[in-house]
């Protein structure tokens, strides 16, 4: 029998877990329970957690084996309350079996009943001996009542077989006493029968009642299972079961049989069926009959087990999936925002003392004009915390006058507890509640933005706080734990909020008494908390609670248990809150009074002192109740998880623990942590984090005792982080032992819907389903494993496994989380051990650079990382394997886009941004510089010094203390590996930075010299000499024993360099002037002097040729020969530039490729050093003039800055080309080139770098100098070629990706044609045909004369044709260029015929076919009314015969060239009319694609004669159909994902590049295209060829179902050739070899 209840419409579950609570006789369910255990749960489990994201957990009372730790009734009925209350889904699961069940002895008896019991039976004569010995007397219990006295809970194996047969003969005596007494009294009419009946209930019959018994629909509905087996000739015939029950009948009450059976068949028989009537409950009833002679074997019981199992999986998945669950929402700022408004709310419960500073509070948010902030302050656990989450619940109640806005945030309890997230939170927060939709897609727009600067973030903020508020909507901001944040963390968001506050803003937050620091950051410098108006805060001390409403907390809190306290108790209990008069104490001593019984010997040692000793002893009890281990590991990971920890969790890193699990103990009992956790639920509150419903501790204090007793080493701390990890990276079995799921994996499987074997449940990233959009992130993967990875040490891991991971990335960005895996990347935390930093810098790079676009659409992140990542493999070897991945990922989805062949790359993604956290608001930087081996250094105008050390390290600040002060800095220089500071105390210091931090201080000349400043200083040995502004002397420090020696020059000096070995110095000067030394003897042996006199600028020598070279301020240049050291040196050779205007801004020398840069302002000229002559000039733009430019390392590339320009531009020095634009979040003001790195300084306080290496791989991607205007592709598609419109047309290699050739013409090329073979190439340039050879580059026929404005190929590859406007169209052999005949009439829009028999095209609104042979017109398509115009055509190369006709009325026709018939199709509806620009048809003419319109591409199905359109993400720009007619790619300008409904995020527009299968409509993939398409072709190799703008191209390959081979090779990596080589270049001839008249 099945009876089955409705679908009813529930709102989407808060919970994530379905929690069963399995109901049975466990004398008769052993079998059955096993076979769920083991092959059910498990599977159900592994289905919910793939399809819906949630867990299960099944809590079976009498799972123990050992009778002594089943729990008794009360704790049952907690378990099903919890289960009831919890579960996503059923709650119940009953199996009722053909036995009863024992009725358990009732652990309590009122004292009037347990009276009457006694008085029957000592008035019937019956002995009660032992029932007054086992039952005592408990006045603590409410009402007063008679307990159970409690059996000790002995190991089996601890206890004697006599003894333990000896304690069941009397638990049975005493359960005969006790029935035999209740019967009596019902026979004597003092108790009613249904008293009785209650005192006879099984477990089984008291749980299912309880569970459905007077409850709501809503809590039965789907959500309770019944299944009723009944057994009929179970006891069978044989005469040994005779005899058995003849015993059995000797040995007990028949009426003790009869009740049993009367209570089970009440329950069958009425009780469920009563329910599936009125409650539409679910039960199924099963029958089985017995053999008479064998009775219900166990064969017959593994049988029902079987079909059990089958049915019970069943209905569970059919009640689970149609469960609503709430959405986990993927922006970030929106979830938080709901789990702190959930968090306020379940912390506010916990109020359960009113408190006369709630007051205070009040007075204070209703006083209007207060522009402080109100600072709640009080020691530890006097309830800072719970007073704030009440008063903001509250605020509405106390401002009745206007519609106020409470914003609560918990600083510490936040998932990010950054101040950049927290400040993005709290603008969101405002502009969402005001609601101002402006102002929250600002507020996201800057989550998305990750360059955005803190003091950006500060000032939207202040902005906010200022404009949102009015008198009438008043914002009140509560902030809580701000000084438990690491990193001073607190003080920063303070320091963020403006001072004073606006008028409308009203401050509150809490700070502990011992942790006032924080509250220095409210500016200006406060009082103390205790000033008076003086003060910049008001303050509320909240103190401890008065002992009376503690008290009556207790009272409360115990009454609601069933205890209290007798009157002497209670005296002890007044003197424990007498000393600890704190709400969180009171709570403690409810766990301890409430075991307490009126016999109890209860002293003043009882009651543990303070908040600590009573964790303690809570934990003391509850090792005692469940076992130490259990317990330490449990509050343990309660402990060190990040975030919380949900109960599955805690079960399954408790089963699989070695130190709980024993030789005896397997697995632990999912109720064994059920009804711990029971035990601790008033010190646990379970809060929403990334859509989990976690455990964690209610108070900090119980994290600092479970440290302190159970985690007192880092070795055991990290021991169980690194459990922690093993178990949400998937290594650990989830929901029992490993020996248990190998038993598992061994069973066989029956049908679809069966429960299948289960292999370890794994934790992966994303649960799958069917559609990858709806997969569901495993958020507490994400949050929780690289914590515990980190805290373990397993940096490797953590590194390889995570940080560099695809699969991690992708849950993290569709998450939402992808400004907290940009800072996973750039933390320098445990970087010591951590060897990719420059890869994952690149990572993270690339990240920031797509963050606009990923925040929008996380599903394009492969396509991204791989388009942005195949250009650097060379460079960065470690992301291989991460490419490698990203195909991996692809081709498991059978379907994608994969890039072949990279474009170019307009910029290059930044490898750090370097933030320097200055305390004053607009400060800038006022110098920078950097040593040879990476090392930068910053002072801002506040005097303050930061360093960075490249890659690998965070900027830190210099803090340098001198006469018990701290040092401020106002300059610097660099010189190889040392930094020369200046200090405003005329201090100066000397820093190697190859050595350690230690400073040596540098004595100057005077103070005057001093003030003046340092100009400069090279370094050189052991040596530095500066030089000084305006001074004409140079002085040397001696490193070694720091002293000083000078060098006095004619003129002030200006310049520096020193010989290799440190022996000379050339002293540069003002009036043109190089004075030579000897550093040793100190002796002046030379000087020179230009002719014009010009400063000298710089000095570089060249020691292996004992040359000098000069170069002035104008640019001169000047070599000198100094091999002598007797004369003076001899000028070589002089090179002078004049202007006043044209002085030099800096110079870089390259001394690996020779190479000499100047720069000035309107150029920037290269000098080869090898002759000392000008190599090539750069002007700079129009309107734009340079400041600064630098030599790349190899010396290819030169970074430039230009006034007023956002941008480091790059140019090629080989073709002149800016290849690259490096951007930057503020206009650079400095560049700084390192051994690794480029640095852009901007105008604020931070700085950009750039990875040099990057650089030169992205400079050297081959482009061509115009936009991509044709693409041909030869059938093989070993090599494709590209025009722009210039002289040049490219050969690309498959093979390499570069260019292998260049055909040279004499004009602009104007038409590109290929023949079908790849062997000959025809262009049309200047009116001249070129036909060349594709294979060695020969141009074999040049023909002038054809006035051709088009040329054709013939499909047969012997004929060439040129079409011509003006004169005649000529049909030639392609072989030597005779003509074969003239086509007079122009022919527009020309085909050749798939035969090559005729050329087709539209004249006069007529199509016309003329025979290549002859010339003439012999074919007309001719319209049949005026408006039968033909607007567009295509030949079918599979139907050589037919011609698609497009009409401009929208007709289709087919036409029948060879015997001249035409078919009429059908007329399209006016809005798909055809676009000419846009139509084309397949080779067999199943589809032909008609427009694409706005954002739709619109196709005609020929084949079905049906009309399809594809929507785009935004207007197409590009759209080509696939030969074969089995795709179409198209790319637009998308604002935003097609699946994004919040448009205004995205600020630009970006083109992306889609590819769509015509059969079904579906589509493959889709590519983001970092800059504009001019060409799109699809070649019938599935490949797309997308030429760019910029001259660059890019190759993608098509995967719908498997990948061609050598797209997956090619995938892999780009050619080793040098790309700046440049292609071969082919000459076309220098005049024509044929021309025709």
């Amino acid at each position: 029998m099945l009876a089955t209840g409705g679908e009813m419409d529930r709102p989407p579950s808060e919970s994530t877990c379905v929690k069963l609570y399995l109901c049975s006789n466990p004398e008769d369910s052993t079998v059955e329970r096993r076979a769920l255990r083991e092959r059910v749960f498990p599977q159900l489990r592994a289905h919910c957690r793939k399809t819906l994201g949630r867990d299960v957990r099944v809590i079976d009372p009498f799972e123990s084996i050992d009778p002594c730790h089943w729990p008794d009734e009360y704790t049952r009925q907690q378990l099903i309350k919890e289960c009831r209350k919890s579960s996503a889904g059923p709650f119940l699961l009953a199996l009722v079996g053909h036995q009863y069940g024992t009725a358990s002895l009732s652990p309590q008896v009122e004292v009037s009943e347990y009276q009457l019991l006694l008085q029957e039976s000592q008035r019937a004569g019956v002995s009660t001996l032992e029932l007054e010995r086992q039952y005592q007397r408990d006045e603590n219990a409410v009402p007063p009542s008679y307990r159970l006295r409690a059996r000790s809970k002995q190991e089996p194996a601890a206890v004697k077989e006599e003894e333990a047969m000896r304690m069941k003969a009397e638990e049975e005596e005493l359960r005969k006493q006790f029935r035999t007494a209740v019967s009596r009294c019902v026979h004597s009419g003092v108790l009613s029968a249904e008293r009785a009946r209650g005192f006879s209930r099984s477990a089984l019959d008291a749980d299912v009642r309880f569970a459905l018994d007077d409850r709501p629909l809503d809590d039965i509905i789907r959500r309770c299972l019944v299944y009723v087996h009944r057994v009929v000739g179970a006891e069978g015939g044989s005469e040994r079961r005779q005899v058995e029950r003849q015993e059995e009948a000797a040995t007990f009450d028949p009426r003790t049989t009869a009740i049993e059976s009367q209570l089970l068949s009440e329950l069958c028989d009425n009780f469920l069926p009563g329910l599936i009537t009125t409650s539409q409950l679910i039960v199924y009833t099963t029958t089985t009959k017995c053999d008479c002679r064998h009775g219900y074997t166990k064969a017959r019981r593994r049988g029902y087990a079987e079909s059990l199992c089958q049915q019970v999986y069943s209905d569970l998945v059919v009640l689970t999936d149609g469960w609503s669950i709430s959405e986990v929402s993927g922006d970030v700022l929106a979830r938080e925002q709901a789990e702190q408004e959930e968090l306020c709310d379940t912390l506010s419960r916990l109020y359960d003392v009113i408190r006369p500073e709630e007051a205070k509070v009040r007075d204070f948010v209703q006083q209007s004009g207060q522009q402080r902030p109100l600072v709640v302050t009080g020691g530890p656990c006097t309830g800072k915390t719970v007073l704030l989450a009440h008063c903001a619940q509250q605020m509405r109640s106390w401002l009745p006058d206007c519609d106020p806005v409470v914003i609560t945030y918990f600083c510490d309890l936040s998932i990010n507890p950054t101040p950049t997230h927290l400040v993005s939170c709290l603008c969101y927060q405002i502009g969402v509640r005001y609601h101002s939709e402006s102002s929250s897609e600002q507020s996201t727009a800057h989550m998305d933005n990750l360059n955005i600067c803190s003091s950006e973030l500060q000032e939207r903020l202040s902005s906010l706080l200022a404009s949102m508020p009015s008198a009438e909507q008043p914002l009140v901001l509560v902030l809580d734990g701000l000084a438990h944040m690491e990193n001073n963390a607190g003080a920063q968001i303070l320091e963020s909020l403006p001072c004073p506050l606006p008028p409308s803003v009203k401050l509150v937050l809490t700070v502990s008494s011992n942790r006032k620091q924080v509250l220095q950051a409210i500016n200006p410098p406060r009082s103390p908390p205790h000033a008076g108006e003086g003060s910049g805060y008001a303050c509320v001390q909240l103190g401890p609670v008065d002992r009376r409403p503690c008290g009556k907390m207790l009272a409360s809190l115990l009454s609601s248990s069933g205890r209290r306290v007798t009157s002497g108790q209670q005296a002890l209990v007044n003197r424990a809150l007498t000393s600890c008069p704190l709400t969180l104490y009171a709570r403690l001593l409810h766990l301890h009074t409430s075991l307490w019984h009126s016999d109890s010997d209860v002293t003043e040692s009882s009651l543990p002192a303070g908040v600590h000793s009573s964790i303690s002893a809570l934990l003391d009890h509850l090792e005692q109740k469940h076992g130490s281990c259990v317990v330490a590991r449990a509050v343990s990971y309660l402990t060190l998880s990040r975030t919380g920890l949900t109960e599955v969790e805690l079960v399954d890193l408790l089963s699989a623990d070695p130190g709980v699990l024993t030789e005896r103990v397997r697995c632990i009992p999912q109720v064994a942590v059920e009804t711990l956790l029971l035990d601790l639920r008033r010190f646990l509150i379970r809060r929403t984090v990334a859509g989990s419903r976690v455990l964690f501790w209610v108070s900090r204090h119980f994290k600092l005792v479970v440290a302190k007793r159970c985690l007192a080493t880092r070795e055991a701390e990290r021991e169980l982080h690194s459990a922690m990890a093993d178990y949400f990276s998937g290594r650990l079995p989830c929901g029992g032992n490993q020996d248990e799921k190998r038993d598992v994996a061994r069973t066989e499987s029956h049908t679809s819907r069966e429960p299948q074997s289960v292999e370890t449940n794994s934790q992966p990233f994303v649960f799958s389903s069917s559609s990858e959009e709806v997969g569901r992130v495993n958020l507490r993967k994400v949050l929780e494993l690289p914590h515990h990875l980190r805290e373990s040490g397993r940096w490797g891991e953590l590194e390889r496994g995570l940080l560099m991971s695809l699969v991690f990335h992708q849950a993290m960005v569709r998450a939402g989380l992808l400004g907290e895996l940009v800072a996973m990347l750039e933390s320098e935390e445990g970087s010591p051990h951590l060897v990719f930093p420059r890869e994952r810098a690149l990572l993270a790079g690339v990240l920031k650079s797509c963050a606009c676009f990923l925040q929008n659409s996380p599903l394009h992140l492969p396509s991204v990382m791989e388009a942005n990542l195949l250009p650097y493999l060379e460079v960065f070897p470690g992301l291989q394997g991460y490419a490698r991945e990203i195909g991996r990922e692809r081709r498991r989805r059978g379907r994608g886009l994969g890039v072949l062949l990279c474009p170019a790359q307009l910029t290059v993604p930044s490898v750090r941004r370097l933030t320097f956290n200055a305390k004053t608001k607009n400060v800038s930087v006022r110098e920078a510089a950097g040593t040879e081996s990476g090392v930068v250094v910053q002072i801002l105008d506040d005097g303050t010094a930061w360093i960075w050390k490249g890659s690998g390290w965070d900027v830190v600040r210099l803090s340098l203390i001198c006469e018990q002060k701290e040092l401020t800095f106002t300059g610097l220089k660099s010189s190889g590996h040392f930094i020369l500071f200046s200090t405003q105390c005329d201090k100066l210091l000397l820093w190697d930075v190859t050595g350690p931090e230690t400073f040596l201080q540098v004595t100057a000349e005077s103070s005057r010299n001093a003030a003046n400043g340092v100009e400069g200083f090279v370094a050189s040995q052991k040596s530095v000499f500066m030089w000084w502004k305006g001074e004409s002397f140079v002085s040397a420090f001696d490193v070694s024993n720091e002293t000083m020696t000078h060098f006095q020059c004619h003129s002030a000096v200006t310049c520096l360099a020193c010989s290799s070995s440190g022996v000379y110095m050339y002293c540069g000067q003002e009036e043109g002037t190089v004075a030579i030394f000897d550093t040793n003897t100190g002796s002046l042996l030379g000087a020179c002097s230009n002719s014009n006199l010009n400063a000298i600028k710089s000095i570089i020598l060249c020691d292996d040729k004992w040359e000098m070279t000069c170069v002035d301020r104008t640019g001169g240049v000047s070599l000198w020969d100094v091999a002598s050291k007797i004369n003076p040196p001899r000028l070589v050779a002089e090179s002078f530039v004049g202007g006043e205007s044209n002085d030099v801004l800096n110079i870089d020398y390259s001394h690996g490729c020779g190479t000499l840069l100047m720069c000035q302002s309107h150029q920037v000229v290269l000098w080869d050093t090898c002759d000392w002559e000008p190599w090539d000039q750069f002007l700079a733009p129009p309107g734009k003039t340079f400041a600064r430019a630098l030599l790349s390392r190899g010396g290819r590339l030169f970074l430039a800055l230009l006034d007023a320009c956002p941008s480091v531009l790059v140019w090629s020095v080989s073709t002149g080309q800016c290849v690259l634009s490096l951007e930057t979040s503020r206009p650079p003001r400095a560049l700084l080139a390192t051994a690794s790195c480029v640095v852009g300084v901007d105008d604020g306080d931070g700085a950009t770098a750039w990875d040099s290496e990057t650089i030169e791989a992205a400079a050297a991607a081959p482009k061509m100098g115009l936009a991509v205007k044709e693409v041909a592709v030869e059938r093989t598609g070993e090599f494709f070629y590209t025009s722009d419109g210039s002289r040049a047309v490219w050969r690309w290699g498959w093979g390499t990706g570069l260019p292998h050739a260049k055909f040279l013409h004499h004009g602009a090329v104007e038409k590109l044609r290929l023949s079908p073979d790849g062997v000959h190439l025809v262009t049309l340039s200047a009116g001249d045909i070129y036909v060349w050879r594709t294979g060695s580059g020969q141009n074999v026929l040049r023909v002038s004369g054809s006035a051709a404005t088009d040329v054709l190929i013939a499909p047969n590859g012997n004929f060439g044709v040129s079409v011509s406007e003006r004169g005649l169209s000529r049909v030639w052999k392609l072989a030597h260029g005779g003509v074969v005949c003239s086509i007079h009439p122009y022919l527009s829009d020309a085909k050749v015929s798939p035969a090559s028999t005729f050329l087709i095209g539209r004249r006069r609104g007529d199509l016309l076919a003329a025979s290549l042979w002859s010339g003439s017109v012999s074919k007309r398509f001719s319209r049949v009314v005026g408006s039968e115009r033909v607007v567009a055509f295509h030949t079918l190369s599979e139907h050589p015969d037919f011609v698609v006709v497009m009409a401009a009325s929208g007709a289709v026709y087919t036409w029948n060239v060879s015997e001249e018939t035409l078919y009429e199709h059908f007329q399209l509806p006016r809005r798909f009319r055809c676009q000419p620009r846009d139509f084309q048809v397949s080779s067999d003419g199943s589809y032909a694609l008609l427009s694409a319109d706005d954002e739709a591409v619109n196709l005609l199905d020929l084949s079905r004669v049906r009309l399809c359109s594809f929507e785009a993400e935004g207007p197409v720009v590009k759209v080509h159909l696939d030969g074969s007619g089995r795709y179409v790619a198209y790319v637009c300008r998308a604002a935003a994902a097609a699946h994004v409904k919040d448009r205004a995020r995205l600020p630009r527009e970006e083109a992306v590049l889609a590819v769509v299968r015509l059969a079904d409509g579906e589509r493959i993939g889709s590519v983001r295209l970092a800059k504009s398409p001019s060409a799109l072709v699809v070649c019938e190799r599935r490949r797309v060829f997308v030429g760019f703008e910029d001259g660059s191209v890019g190759v993608y390959s098509i995967l719908d179902g498997e990948e061609s081979p050598e797209g997956r090779e090619k995938a892999s990596g780009r050619s080793k050739r040098c790309a700046f080589d440049g292609p071969l270049s082919c000459l076309g001839q220098a005049s024509a070899n044929i021309t025709w008249l």
